[in-house]
């Protein structure tokens, strides 16, 4: 009897606590731009720089906040740069989802000697406002996470960078912090990866969907929801189906080249002027038909919002047991039809929208009928 209690008092030990998301980088052709348009579009506010000014000789780094996100936008400052290499085959993408945590060196050890592959060895960066601990380990793809202790630190962002101060500093748009993130993987690979997840980060399967709940006339796609023990950090992944017709995952593959992020979902209180504020600054979303909207309530349930206002902006709403949710989907937010953002409101749901999958996957399936690539 004390052998097995001992057993599951071990087994529930969260060997690799998470304190949530600290930052997700972005791989991008001109950070510059690409910082100056999540400022106009999104409402981020500059933080911190680093650069050939600050010592950094290859690349450059502009650090945007809004409430708990932070986003790094990464830029190579020569052609034959690693970053260049990865830019030619990905485009602008997610390369790091940073994690933090209390103990950045043994996040290495406890994931690394569960089978993880390095991709940085525990360091510590010193500066005169502390010193922040950090380590990290590749996933799909190229995809990184980095962990992140930050705890004697005080200064802005990180050691090596500075204050970034600029004259023009839009309203933020009410952003919150980062809901989850989905990873798109190739053929029969989900299942693969929600084992590295399970074994190597401690993390648990938490929802699963199939083809026949994620599927239109045409195309089809798979999902696990992955989640660690305090549920601050949640990870769906998606791998393809079989379908008449390629499905969002496939395109996702062919244009992306790799295995990779599809969406951030970042969270909201308001979502209606949230949404608002985001159109009006030409961000655009992806749209239902409005038949959608005309049995919502037989469907969902009594919602406290107006349903006209979430029909002209084009949110969607479901119910689990909990309660309910609002979101909607960005178009991709560069040329190529790879990454794009949710913006999800909650009203007690834990769930991911699973009543939207159909209206959804049947509006991008329009966007890429429009592409040529259905």
């Amino acid at each position: 009897m004390k052998t097995e209690l001992v057993e599951n008092i071990t087994q529930n030990i969260d060997f690799l606590p998470l304190k949530g998301t600290d930052f997700i980088e972005l791989y991008v052709g001109n950070a510059k731009q690409a910082a100056h348009f999540y400022k106009t579009a999104f409402g981020f506010q500059n933080l911190a720089y680093a650069g050939p000014e600050t010592g950094v000789k290859d690349r450059a780094s502009y650090v945007l906040i809004q409430n708990k996100i932070r986003l790094v936008l990464t830029t190579p400052l020569f052609p034959e740069h690693p970053i260049s290499e990865q830019l030619t085959k990905h485009g602008d993408g997610v390369k790091i989802i940073a994690l933090w945590v209390d103990d950045a060196y043994d996040a290495h050890l406890q994931t690394t000697s569960r089978g993880a592959e390095s991709y940085m060895d525990p360091q510590t960066l010193e500066d005169e406002n502390g010193e922040i601990r950090m380590s990290g380990i590749y996933t799909y793809g190229e995809t990184v996470h980095l962990f992140i202790e930050r705890h004697n630190y005080t200064g802005l962002f990180m050691p090596g960078y500075q204050k970034w101060e600029s004259h023009y500093n839009p309203e933020p748009a009410g952003l919150l912090y980062v809901d989850h993130c989905v990873g798109n993987v190739g053929w029969n690979q989900m299942d693969k990866w929600v084992k590295f997840y399970e074994d190597v980060m401690g993390f648990r399967n938490i929802l699963t969907f199939d083809d026949k709940q994620i599927s239109t006339e045409y195309s089809a796609l798979m999902s696990k929801v992955m989640s660690n023990g305090n549920g601050y950090v949640k990870f769906p992944i998606n791998e393809p189906a079989e379908g008449k017709k390629r499905s969002q995952v496939e395109e996702y593959l062919d244009f992306y080249g790799d295995e990779g992020v599809q969406h951030i979902a970042i969270a909201t209180h308001d979502i209606v002027d949230t949404v608002t504020k985001l159109q009006d600054r030409g961000v655009e979303f992806l749209k239902v038909p409005a038949v959608y909207y005309d049995d919502l309530e037989q469907r969902v349930g009594k919602i406290e919002e107006d349903i006209e206002p979430l029909k002209h902006l084009g949110i969607l709403v479901d119910r689990d047991e909990e309660g309910y949710l609002l979101q909607i989907f960005t178009k991709p937010v560069e040329d190529r039809p790879t990454l794009f953002f949710e913006i999800i409101q909650r009203k007690g749901a834990k769930s991911f929208g699973a009543g939207n999958f159909k209206a959804l996957f049947e509006a991008l399936e329009r966007e890429q009928e429009l592409r040529g690539n259905l």
